[in-house]
């Protein structure tokens, strides 16, 4: 191949992990990114068994001490305030990785630090990409806003679900309809909240909401909404939003959120979007991360999946982008065959994985809105909450695990739950 670099636009997880995988085997890269401060944005925090393998895989664990972290402790489900049922990490039990929250900016940083150190690599950061650059029907590099044209033999555009350069390059996003909003707060507490290390979910009359204890300290909450409904919730004041939170709450919890109240934050509204792009791919140019398939929140897959695609895309691209390409491959013809492997690979897992968060927010958005049903399962007893918690274990296994064996990372635990779309035997 060239000497022109592989630019990849946008260092979130998927863009500064690509990016290193690729600088590590000498391949030229040059990462751009719009912000100059990762943590600018809302980022999810946790890191899944699947997610960790790749970390693992790429000899970054144990992460540096500098990074927040700490294990999750488990899940917790409440229906009108009275405890549905609770399970410890690891849901798979034994000694293998449980659920670990992270800073994914302080991820990002340490991300992007090690990709400065290839001698190869270039970082880019507050610069923004104002358009890509074609050359016949291949796309060939990008602008910068300052006028720069930047040559690429390859572009990646990991530039988030509104991504820019997927319009720009005429691939169309299949989206589904959004299913709930969500209003994100933060709690900066003085002290150790009542929920002790385990994510808990509530439903009840009130609404739904979602709260764990952040990497960084203080909670974190999550207050699901149907899409666009009930504007006026931004207007509501800490002591608002403490009563709200109390009602769905035991006691010990109902009081912690009043004694909290004026530390609640101003909530963020947060559309969910959630769709796949009808290609992944045009000659010159990879989707990857949210820009080829934004995700849903639930059961944080976002982070996850990024590390996911990146580890793939880079099992492809280095035998192309490499010195001299694979043996008896034509240069021209070598990328879009890896480009179009790589979306096969990734299609299969995404698409399953959307199903199952669709599902969650089904039976989520039932309890929500049936409160007989509510009554009728708090008037059962500890007997039901067993086989719920039971099913709830056994259906997170793909969203933990994956659902397709990826190229050198542990294949997915064999419950029977894994996707066979034929992608994980073949090679790009």
């Amino acid at each position: 191949m060239t000497d022109l670099p592989t630019v990849i636009v946008g260092a979130g997880p998927a863009g500064a992990t690509l990016a290193l995988l690729l600088a590590r085997q000498g391949i030229p890269v040059v990462l751009i990114e719009a912000s100059t401060d990762p943590a600018r944005r809302f980022r999810g925090e946790a890191l899944m068994p699947h997610g960790l393998a790749v970390l693992e895989a790429m000899g970054l664990l144990p992460l540096p001490r500098a990074i927040p972290q700490q294990p999750l402790e488990g899940w917790r489900f409440l229906l009108d305030g009275q405890e549905l049922f609770q399970l410890p990490e690891p849901l798979e039990g034994g000694d293998g990785p449980g659920c670990t929250l992270i800073s994914q900016p302080a991820l990002l940083r340490h991300l992007l630090a090690l990709v400065r150190r290839c001698p190869r690599a270039t970082v880019l950061e507050g610069q923004r990409v104002q358009a890509l650059l074609w050359s016949g029907d291949r796309i060939a590099g990008v602008r910068l806003a300052d006028g720069t044209a930047m040559e690429a033999q390859l572009v990646v555009a990991a530039d988030g679900r509104s991504s820019a350069l997927r319009q720009q390059a005429r691939l169309v996003l299949h989206s589904q309809a959004p299913s709930f909003d969500l209003l994100w707060f933060q709690v900066d507490a003085d002290t150790r909240s009542p929920l002790e290390g385990w994510f808990t979910t509530a439903v009840g009359q009130e609404g739904l909401f979602s709260a764990f204890e952040g990497a960084s300290g203080g909670v974190q909450i999550g207050w699901v909404q149907p899409p666009g409904a009930r504007n006026s919730d931004r207007d509501i004041d800490g002591a608002g939003w403490g009563r709200r939170l109390a009602a769905l709450s035991p006691p010990e919890l109902a009081v912690w959120w009043r004694e909290q109240s004026e530390r609640i934050s101003t909530p963020t509204r947060l559309p969910v979007m959630v769709g796949q792009a009808e290609r992944w791919w045009r000659p010159g140019l990879l989707l990857l991360g949210d820009a080829a398939h934004p995700l849903s929140p639930v059961r944080a897959q976002g982070l996850n999946l990024a590390l996911r695609d990146a580890w793939v895309a880079a099992r492809a691209l280095i035998p192309v982008l490499g010195d001299g390409g694979p043996a008896g491959w034509e240069p021209d013809a070598a990328l879009p065959r890896a480009l179009a492997w790589i979306e096969r690979q990734r299609r299969p897992e995404i698409s399953g994985l959307q199903e199952r968060q669709a599902a969650e927010t089904r039976r989520g958005r039932l309890l929500l809105e049936q409160p007989l049903l509510r009554r009728w399962m708090r008037l059962q007893g500890p007997w039901l909450g067993n086989l719920v918690a039971r099913r709830w274990r056994h259906d997170q296994t793909p969203l933990r695990q994956g659902l397709v064996a990826l190229p050198g990372l542990p294949a997915p635990a064999p419950d029977g739950a894994r996707h066979d779309g034929g992608a994980q035997s073949e090679q790009p």
